[in-house]
């Protein structure tokens, strides 16, 4: 089994930012998602008995 190489400083940087990017993205797509399930269902969907 061989050894994971060494990352550069340069290419950790870019690693997080690739990683931030994909995170933010992510969150966009659930903040949409949930909004159109809201609009679709219409806003009495949050105020039903449990």
């Amino acid at each position: 089994m061989s050894a994971l190489p060494q990352l550069t400083p340069d290419e950790i940087r870019r690693r997080r930012k690739r990683s931030v990017a994909i995170a933010l993205v992510l969150a966009a797509l659930v903040a949409i998602f949930y909004a159109l399930t809201i609009a679709k269902l219409g806003p009495q969907v949050l105020n039903r008995p449990l």
